[in-house]
């Protein structure tokens, strides 16, 4: 199964066994289902709670924030995740704030879907990372779609977590298939050892010469690195993929870490002030006297996305830029 078809059939199960549940964006409606189809076959099936929208992201997360508030539930499409930063302030303002001004809890299950990243040369304004710019914002939840992690267990509990949530989807990972039964390919293979998180290892699971934590967008060029090291090195690399990414707990993941030569954080976003910052200071805190190296931080460059596509490429995140920063780091 692709990923776009497991998260269209969690999308079709959530509102099958929620009747209070909504789902808004630009363009979701049939025959076609959304710029990515994701949304196809919902509005025939739920005409009244899949509602095609204006165009304005601030107003359409602003409805799904007060319907959540009002004790049902929503679900936003927001085209292209770039476009996210014109509902900024319902989500950092109204939405987050909503879950505790009120004097006592009160239960806010919004799930704000953003597909993001490049890969494709859509230009400047359509192929950016913008999960470093909600890190931080407290009472906001933020996970990223994986092949690894199945989106209908998955949206059940974020909604059942009531609490406001970004869901960052990179647009490459559509296409791809979902892994199943514990097999990446023909080398690596992949498990849980903690709930949320997949980890794709090669051979006997032990301690790894190197760990890289990536997000589900960058997954695919972590293992393509982590087999390279493999083949070319003979090196042992270990790809742990979180689905949540903020609040993120290090804790559990320590015992897979200590033992490591290096750690490294791979995400797309482009430098500075990014969630692998955030989650190389946690491994630094925790790990400091286990460490051997330096935590390292690897994601794209410090630029405006180009539309060419070849200009794209080198700004942005690559198999081989994990790769030669990964034995820059392990030779030096």
């Amino acid at each position: 199964m692709r990923v776009s078809e497991n998260l269209n059939r969690a999308l079709h199960d959530l509102l099958a066994d929620n009747p209070g549940l909504h789902l808004l964006g630009e363009d979701i409606a049939d025959p076609y289902g959304g710029a990515f189809n994701v949304t196809k076959g919902l509005t025939t099936r739920f005409p009244d709670r899949v509602m095609p929208t204006p165009l304005s992201e601030a107003g359409i997360v602003g409805v799904a924030a007060g319907l959540a508030l009002a004790g049902d539930g929503a679900v936003v499409e927001i085209m292209f995740g770039d476009f996210v930063a014109l509902a900024f302030d319902q989500i950092v303002n109204f939405a987050s704030k909503s879950v505790s001004m009120y004097g006592r809890r009160v239960p806010m299950p919004l799930l704000v879907r953003c597909p993001m990243g490049g890969g494709r040369a859509y230009g400047p304004t359509h192929s950016q990372s913008l999960q470093k710019h909600f890190v931080g914002v407290p009472g906001l939840t933020l996970h990223e779609m994986s092949p690894f992690h199945d989106n209908g267990p998955l949206l059940r509990e974020i909604l059942a977590g009531g609490e406001p949530t970004m869901f960052f989807e990179d647009k490459r990972l559509y296409t791809r298939q979902m892994f199943a039964d514990g097999t990446v390919d023909d080398l690596f293979s992949y498990d849980f050892p903690v709930p949320g998180t997949a980890r794709a290892f090669a051979g006997e699971m032990g301690s790894a010469d190197c760990v890289v934590i990536a997000p589900g967008g960058v997954a695919h060029q972590a293992l393509s690195a982590a087999r390279r090291l493999l083949v070319e090195r003979e090196v042992s690399c270990e790809v742990l993929v979180p689905s949540r990414l903020y609040p993120f707990d290090v804790v559990p993941l320590l015992p897979l870490l200590k033992g490591a030569g290096l750690v490294c954080v791979a995400e797309e976003s482009t430098a500075g002030g990014t969630w692998g910052s955030e989650i190389s200071q946690l491994v630094h805190q925790e790990l400091w006297d286990d460490l051997r190296r330096p935590v390292l931080l690897v994601h794209s460059k410090d630029s405006v996305i180009p539309a060419s596509a070849h200009l794209e490429k080198d700004v942005l995140i690559q198999d081989d830029t994990i790769f030669d920063a990964l034995v820059e780091a392990l030779d030096g």
